[in-house]
């Protein structure tokens, strides 16, 4: 039977289940800290695939490839710059094979493409262009591996982000992009959730999904999903949280989240507006499993407030309440000179 494209799926599916973490799973499975995980497609092939699979078993509808610091400039910090292509092409058919062998259930292989690792003009000296030339490149070779959506994950920046979606949009396949919120209810270059939405709407590609991954844990993140259905009704919205919050323990990072937490998470992210929900940093396929349960248990309830969201998750940010504390400070000061 042949799958269905990932849009159909998108639009006649109640949720889609993504899976959950890669790095901090493969620390689990052996990586050293220090070594790119991306290079684990030629050395640890196996590995790999394992992974895809333990997530697809746990009921992910969605891996990701591992190839989120698969573009040149990532990869020539481990001398790889010139394997882009082999690389991503490597990634690809490894989670295409997994997904293939699951024949009870379509399952959807997403490209990974993460930051560059550079600060874009004009804040920094990177130029636009190579960094559209860098995502088309990593794009090409994700579409001949035989991924069904490239997906397009923790930008920070409105610049990389545009380069990201022109680059990746010259490959004709739909594009996912998530940007990635930290304590303060913003990305790291200062875009508040509900300006990413009215963003999204003005790329070179309209993406088919939109939201965010990664951040500060799961209360954070359903806030932030929040935020950005408010801003953009009409989208569907990713929302792919940290399990819990990390911490430091006898050497190795440890994520607070049980496997029920991201089970309450992933009920109230989609009572918030979310279409498609995942795991982030800490997320195992155990985790995951506790998602499916609970995705597949749950009628969809009314919209929650942000204290319910606290009550059953954990503090928010005070941006998420509403209270844009850097607006405030920057509104003192003017009246303080005035």
């Amino acid at each position: 039977m042949p799958r269905p494209s990932f849009t159909e799926a998108l639009n006649s599916r109640p949720w889609l289940l993504a899976d959950g973490a890669t790095g901090t799973n493969y620390f689990q499975m052996g990586l050293e800290s220090g070594d790119a995980p991306e290079m684990w497609n030629f050395e640890h092939p196996d590995r790999v695939r394992s992974l895809h699979k333990r997530f697809i078993e746990a009921g992910a509808d969605i891996v990701l490839t591992n190839t989120f610091g698969g573009n040149r400039h990532r990869l020539k910090l481990h001398n790889a710059q010139d394997q882009v292509r082999e690389l991503n092409m490597a990634a690809a058919k490894h989670a295409r094979t997994e997904a293939d062998a699951f024949k009870d259930r379509h399952i959807f292989v997403g490209g990974s493409i993460g930051p560059t690792g550079e600060i874009f003009m004009p804040v920094g000296t990177f130029p636009y262009q190579d960094g559209v030339d860098a995502f088309e490149e990593q794009a090409k070779a994700l579409k001949e591996g035989d991924v069904d959506v490239l997906w397009i994950e923790t930008m920070s920046s409105e610049e990389e982000l545009r380069a990201a979606v022109e680059g990746a949009s010259k490959v004709g396949l739909p594009i996912v992009t998530t940007m990635s919120f930290d304590t303060n209810g913003r990305t790291m270059m200062g875009i508040t959730p509900s300006a990413f939405g009215a963003l999204a709407k003005d790329l070179t590609v309209m993406p088919v999904a939109i939201g965010a991954n990664c951040g500060v844990g799961a209360s954070e993140l359903v806030a932030t999903v929040m935020g950005i259905t408010a801003a953009r009704p009409d989208a569907f919205v990713v929302a792919k949280g940290n399990c819990g919050i990390p911490q430091y323990h006898d050497g190795h990072i440890h994520y607070t989240g049980t496997p029920e937490l991201m089970a309450d998470y992933a009920r109230i992210a989609l009572d918030a507006g979310a279409k498609i929900i995942g795991g982030c940093c800490g997320t195992s396929p155990q985790h995951l499993a506790a998602m499916r349960k609970a995705l597949e248990g749950h009628t969809k309830r009314a919209r929650p407030t942000i204290e319910q969201v606290e009550a059953m998750l954990g503090e928010v940010s005070a941006l998420a309440k509403g209270i844009d504390q850097a607006a405030e400070g920057a509104a003192k000061r003017e009246r303080r000179r005035s």
